[in-house]
């Protein structure tokens, strides 16, 4: 009977080990998402800034006619415009960095977490195929004395 319950007692603590897996995961799959919403973030800037600098300015209204100083200003506009879109795909490009490392923690705790199911899983057929043997053999136990008992 101490075999069975030192049996139980290993599938208690691969169930709390799996249960304590697949929170990590949960929360990996969430700070995955907010890192997927962050990332859309950043490419819906770059692309905002990028369509505000290619529609600004004389470039954008071919023929249009602009005093110097006003074109200058255009292109400094455009030119700010361009290098903060290239800072956001800067920052978009260092996030991505960061989820391709995020990716591989989640896939590497799903992994574990699902070893150790398969861990538990054996063990709690283990245990059931004891149990049954068990209980098997108590009942051959208690045929055999009533058979004597008739005899």
């Amino acid at each position: 009977m101490s075999n069975l319950k030192n049996k139980s007692d290993t599938i208690d603590s691969l169930g709390t080990l799996v249960r304590l897996r697949s929170t990590e995961v949960e929360r990996l799959q969430a700070d995955m998402a907010r890192q997927e919403a962050m990332r859309a973030r950043y490419q819906a800037t770059v692309d905002r800034l990028t369509d505000l600098a290619v529609g600004s300015g004389p470039s954008a209204r071919p023929g249009l006619a602009l005093s110097p100083a006003l074109a200058a200003n255009c292109g400094n506009y455009k030119q700010a415009v361009f290098a903060l879109a290239d800072t956001q795909r800067t920052d978009l490009h260092l996030h991505e960095a960061n989820m391709a490392v995020s990716q591989r923690n989640l896939a590497q705790a799903w992994t574990k977490r699902e070893l150790l199911g398969k861990v538990l899983a054996q063990h709690e057929a283990a245990y059931a195929r004891e149990q049954d043997r068990a209980q098997r053999r108590r009942e051959d136990d208690i045929a055999t004395q009533s058979w004597l008992a008739n005899q």
